[in-house]
């Protein structure tokens, strides 16, 4: 057996992988959110800790590069599941004659996002390869934040209409009534590198960008069960795992997703799925419902949160991810196998 790309590419083959060929040889004993969880983060002490790896393809993009997406994903991952980005290591993997006015541009929209984000790089690392094995460069992450100062009102607003055991906001919180909110337009940033990929003519650009400040309103407003940023896999895979986790099943209302015109257009000449694309600039939140109206209506007043909306909710109705369809019907949404744009981030 050979490692192959679906191996990384989102979707069961990888969680698949990830479970049965990597954690499974490491201790995960006394850690409050551990690698045995597969959240996007994990805690120890009250540090809250994520690593990522770059490889997107092109390096460039519509909306953005490598480098603005490598801080946006990292903030990202730790406010998902309850934290507040402080750090942030970088390391860089450069192809011997890249460009380096290139490289000062992907520097510099790094040092944007930090600014945008509160975050700091602390320290780093530097390598360069021959020419022909990086595809001109990565960027390899690692983040570190702290409880948000914000997470146990949240909670406390929760706990006001059901019990939670959890203190952060991990996948398995789930319950049956709680509201699904996407916090703006799907398949953004999948559609952004499939144009530049294959000069499809869209003025799509991609979505990456930090979280912090949908996270901060949120949290802010009180209620939030669970929160989750649809990448490799897009909001397709997201549910699942979500499904998986707190054993619960969801009805996702296709009339209410906010998606462009233009995104489906693109997917219908390309025979993919939007709810597979992936996203780099959005989350997905489970609300308890007493208060997903004021989440939602805090969230919109942000530019990167006007088109927010409710899609949808957890049940015990169904055992599976169900998609009310526009045309009346209803289908089960199946985990992707592996995403449908790869090498996405």
């Amino acid at each position: 057996m050979k490692i192959e790309m679906k191996h990384g590419a989102g979707g069961e083959e990888m969680q698949n992988f990830i479970k049965n060929e990597i954690a499974s040889f490491f201790e995960n004993d006394g850690f409050e959110v551990g690698l045995a969880e597969l959240d996007d983060a994990g805690v120890a002490d009250n540090v809250v800790v994520t690593t990522d790896s770059y490889t997107v393809k092109p390096i460039f993009f519509p909306g953005g590069n490598i480098g603005k997406l490598a801080v946006s994903g990292t903030v990202n991952d730790i406010y998902a599941i309850g934290g507040k980005a402080k750090v942030m290591t970088s390391s860089f993997i450069i192809e011997d004659g890249f460009d380096m006015e290139d490289f000062r541009k992907i520097v510099r929209s790094m040092a944007e996002m930090l600014k945008f984000s509160g975050t700091k790089i602390i320290t780093g690392d530097t390598k360069v390869v021959e020419h022909g094995s990086a595809d001109g460069i990565f960027i390899n992450t690692a983040g570190f934040g702290e409880r948000h100062p914000m997470l146990d009102e949240n909670f406390e607003v929760v706990e006001s209409y059901r019990d939670i055991n959890k203190r952060w906001l991990v996948d398995s919180n789930i319950e049956d009534g709680d509201i699904i909110i996407s916090t703006g337009y799907i398949g953004d940033h999948g559609v952004a590198i499939l144009a530049a990929r294959y000069e499809i003519e869209t003025e799509v650009k991609s979505d990456c960008l930090p979280l912090n400040r949908i996270m901060d309103a949120a949290l802010k407003e009180g209620g939030v069960i669970a929160a989750k940023d649809p990448t490799r896999g897009g909001v397709a895979n997201l549910i699942n795992e979500w499904r998986e986790k707190s054993k619960i099943g969801f009805l996702i209302e296709e009339e209410k997703i906010p998606v462009r015109d233009e995104v489906k257009s693109v997917c219908e000449i390309l025979g993919i799925d939007y709810m597979e694309l992936g996203n780099e600039g959005k989350y997905i939140l489970a609300v308890v419902p007493e208060k997903a109206e004021d989440v939602l209506e805090a969230i919109r007043k942000l530019p990167e949160g006007k088109n927010a909306e409710i899609i949808g909710r957890a049940t015990s109705k169904y055992e599976y991810a169900v998609l009310a369809t526009e045309a009346g019907g209803k289908r089960i949404i199946e985990q992707p196998s592996r995403d449908a744009v790869p090498r996405i981030c």
